[in-house]
């Protein structure tokens, strides 16, 4: 079973850095207004999933009982719509040219960027985290400029927008009429129909020696082989979708749910549209990034689960929308 004490290498938070050089510069108002300007959703770019009863959770002993995966429980969601892939830097980029709006690492100054993505010169480390050191926190970095000042976004506008929190993500999600999807919702969609299998695709995570997703290859967090064909983030549409036509929902980025993160809410509480608890102090997030390897962060399987606080962003988090059927 893999080691729940570890720190995960995906996973950090705004409130575990240590920073030497910076105070916090946090703007907590934004005079824009991302209020929904679409009064409805596109959902011809969506997909429509007739919901019904899955099994979710997982008792792998490949897992971390401690997040709360387990045990496996039969849950029903209702219908429900989601996209297809994890919104863009293009499509990020054309809510913020439309509102103003200003992301929250814009306002507090700074985000979290792996260590290997940290140019040598022309940036400003301004400190990093006990727990999981190969983060650290750069300034100027944002989804605009995803490794700091002087990197851009204009090569990689088909990959996942990053440094988004989950304020970040509400936000956007109710600008395009849409809304994140609950972990319920996300974990039906990222089954794509199959029952109880480790990946979206099955259980093998290299069938006949494919790569099947975006995540690390090597020894964490030195050297990343990319024998998949990233070392970083991969365009939305990279890979094969699974079953039901999502894109990169094991890999590539975190995905933020809409739900607060109980390792043991699920326990003995509603399975018809369970939403999570009422209150928390962080989200949920699904899916695994480029980041996660075996060996440390095995959270690219279909029932792992993280959490981080909705101000936090990081080079390895994103989203995709849901909509109501």
């Amino acid at each position: 079973m893999t080691d729940p004490l570890k720190p995960s290498c995906c996973s950090v938070s705004r409130t575990q850095a240590s920073l030497t050089s910076i105070v916090d510069r946090r703007d907590t108002t934004n005079e824009t207004n991302p209020g929904a300007i679409f009064t409805q959703p596109d959902k011809q770019n969506l997909i429509y999933l007739s919901g019904g009863e899955f099994l979710m959770g997982t008792d792998d002993r490949e897992g971390f009982p401690s997040d709360g995966e387990g045990p496996v429980r039969a849950v029903t969601v209702a219908p429900f719509y989601i996209d297809p892939y994890t919104v863009t830097n293009l499509e990020f980029k054309m809510f913020v040219d439309a509102t103003g709006y200003i992301t929250e690492a814009e306002k507090f100054g700074w985000s979290y960027v792996f260590h290997l993505f940290v140019p040598e010169f022309g940036v400003k480390i301004l400190g990093s985290t006990r727990q999981s050191p190969w983060w650290l926190a750069v300034e100027g970095a944002s989804w605009r400029a995803p490794e700091g000042p002087g990197s851009v976004i204009e090569d990689r506008l088909d990959h996942p927008v990053i440094h988004t929190t989950w304020n970040d993500a509400e936000a956007y999600c109710r600008w395009v009429g849409k809304r994140l999807p609950t972990e319920a919702e996300w974990e039906f969609a990222a089954r794509g129909g199959l029952v109880q299998k480790r990946y979206p695709w099955g259980d093998e995570i290299k069938p006949g020696g494919k790569h099947m997703c975006n995540i690390w290859q090597g020894k964490f967090p030195t050297k990343n082989n990319a024998s998949d064909g990233f070392v970083g983030t991969a365009p939305v549409q990279a890979f094969e979708p699974n079953g039901y036509g999502l894109y990169h929902i094991a890999g590539n980025v975190w995905e933020w749910c809409a739900d607060w993160f109980s390792p043991i809410f699920h326990v003995n509480r509603s399975r018809v549209n369970p939403i999570g608890p009422s209150s928390g102090t962080s989200r949920v997030m699904r899916g695994g990034s480029y980041l996660c390897h075996k060996s440390y962060c095995n959270r690219y399987r279909v029932a792992a689960r993280s959490q981080n606080t909705p101000d936090s962003s990081t080079g390895n988090m994103g989203f995709r929308c849901a909509a109501d059927a």
